[in-house]
C-alpha cells in the first residue's frame, strides 16, 4: 500500500511540524517508528480528550505510526536508537542540531553506522547564519517573516498571527518533498545525506514570493507588497444575510459578472474594463464589489454566480465545513473506530495515485504501544526488554 511502501522512517519529532511531515510519509506507505520520551509527545496533552494522552492534536498528526518510548539521555536508550537506525532509510528530527550533537546522534555519528540514511532536520534557522542556535516556534517565524505586519496593513493596524500553525505545516510539507527527493538521490547513488529544512528561510521565501514586488529590482521600484492581497476589501463579502467568498479575476469572469448583475456601467468604466485597470485601482474595485454583494442573500448569489461561471464558495466555520456537500460526497471526514478512543473523525489522504493507493495504515498510537514489538524487531530478547523497563530506559506496554 502506498508509494513509499518498504521505506522505514525513524521519527524523532514532537509537537506539530515534524509529526505532520512524518504522518504524511506514513500515509504514503512508509513504516514510521515514532520515538517518544517517557512522558510522550506534549501534543498528547492538548485539547479535549476521552483518555489521558490522546488529545485531538496528537490524534490528527500521528496516525500511520508506531510508538516506542526511550530515555535517550541514558546510554541504553541511545543504543536502542542506534540499532533502529542501522536498517532505517530516513531519520527525521526537529530539535536544534546542537541538541542532536549533545545526544551523540549527529550526522557524523549516524552516517558512519548507516551511510544510506537520509538524515532530515526540521528546525528554526539555517546553520550558516547568526540565528543558527536560536529556538524557533510558529509564532516567532510568522512575526519574523512579516505576516503579522501584512495583516495589520489590511485591517485595523494591529499586527496579529494567522490563527493556524501555518509555519509548522508549510515547513512540514516542504520537508516531505525534501525527504522524497533525497530518497531518489539515494536510490541513484547508493548514498544518503544530511538535509536541513529551516523554518525561517522556508517561510521567508513563501511570503516574499508574493510580496517582493518592486523590491525585486535594484534599485527598488516600490516598497514591496502585492496590492491585491493587501486591499482592505479583499475578504469574504457581506451579503444580505451572511458572508460569501468570491473572486472575479480574469476578463471573462468580469464580463460574466457584468452580464449577470446588469452592471453595464461598470463594463464601460476603465477602472473595471481591463486587468491592468483593475490592478491599478484594486481598492476601489473591491470596495464596489463589497457594496454590490450586500444587495442579495448568500443563496441568491451562489446560484447566480455559479450559473455565470464566476468563482464562488461558501464561507465556512469550523462546524459547517464538516457538512460541506463536496467533502461529504468524497467522504473527507470519515468517522473511524479507534481501538481505545472509540469513534473519532479522521481526514482523508488528499493525494491520489492511479497505481499505488495511499491511506492511513493505523490510527494514532498510545504511548509506547509498539515498544516491545519494535525492540524485538531489532534483536532485543524478552529479558533485555524487561531490563530496559526495570532501568527506566523505556516503559511497560500500555494496558
Amino acid at each position: 500500500m502506498g508509494p513509499l511502501k518498504g521505506i522505514k522512517v525513524i521519527d524523532m519529532t514532537t509537537v506539530l511540524m515534524g509529526p505532520y511531515a512524518t504522518q504524511m510519509l506514513g500515509d504514503y506507505g512508509a513504516d514510521i517508528v515514532k520515538v517518544e520520551s517517557l512522558e510522550g509527545d506534549v501534543t498528547r496533552l492538548i485539547g479535549p480528550m476521552r483518555h489521558a494522552g490522546m488529545g485531538p492534536v496528537f490524534l490528527n498528526t500521528n496516525r500511520s505510526k508506531r510508538s516506542i518510548c526511550l530515555d535517550l539521555k541514558k546510554p541504553a536508550g541511545r543504543d536502542a536508537v542506534l540499532r533502529l537506525i542501522r536498517d532505517a532509510d530516513v531519520l527525521v528530527y526537529n530539535v536544534r542540531p546542537q541538541a542532536m550533537a549533545r545526544l551523540q546522534l549527529g550526522y557524523d555519528v549516524v552516517s558512519a553506522i548507516n551511510p544510506r540514511l537520509v538524515y532530515a532536520g526540521v528546525f528554526g534557522f539555517g546553520q550558516d547564519g547568526p540565528y543558527a542556535a536560536k529556538p524557533a516556534y510558529d509564532d516567532l517565524i510568522q512575526g519574523a517573516t512579516a505576516l503579522p505586519a501584512l495583516i495589520a496593513q489590511t485591517g485595523d493596524g494591529v499586527p496579529r498571527y494567522v490563527p493556524n500553525a501555518l509555519v509548522d505545516r508549510i515547513v512540514g510539507l516542504t520537508a516531505v518533498g525534501a525527504i522524497c527527493a533525497s530518497l531518489v538521490h539515494r536510490d541513484r547513488t547508493g548514498r544518503g545525506q544530511r538535509v536541513d529544512i529551516p523554518m525561517f528561510e522556508t517561510m521567508a521565501g513563501f511570503v516574499m514570493g508574493d510580496h517582493m514586488g518592486g523590491l525585486t529590482f535594484e534599485p527598488p521600484l516600490d516598497k514591496g507588497g502585492y496590492a491585491r492581497h493587501l486591499s482592505r476589501d479583499r475578504r469574504p463579502y457581506k451579503t444580505a444575510d451572511g458572508y460569501l467568498s468570491v473572486i472575479v479575476y480574469n476578463d471573462k469572469q468580469w464580463q460574466n459578472f457584468f452580464e449577470a448583475t446588469g452592471r453595464d456601467d461598470l463594463r464601460a468604466d476603465k477602472r473595471f474594463a481591463t486587468f491592468a485597470g483593475r490592478a491599478a485601482n484594486i481598492d476601489f474595485v473591491y470596495a464596489e464589489l463589497a457594496r454590490i454583494f450586500e444587495t442579495r442573500t448568500t443563496a441568491e448569489w451562489i446560484e447566480l454566480l455559479t450559473r455565470a461561471d464566476v468563482p464562488v464558495m461558501p464561507m465556512h466555520d469550523l462546524q459547517t465545513i464538516l457538512h460541506d456537500p463536496h467533502l461529504e460526497a468524497t467522504d473527507f471526514f470519515p468517522v473511524v473506530h479507534h481501538p481505545t478512543e472509540g469513534p473519532i473523525r479522521s481526514m482523508k489522504v488528499t493525494a491520489t495515485w492511479s497505481d499505488t493507493d495511499a491511506e492511513p495504515s493505523r490510527l494514532a498510537p498510545r504511548l509506547n504501544e509498539h515498544g516491545a514489538e519494535i525492540l524485538k524487531e531489532i534483536g532485543y530478547s524478552a529479558d533485555e526488554i524487561a531490563a530496559l523497563i526495570r532501568d527506566g530506559v523505556t516503559r511497560s506496554p500500555p494496558e
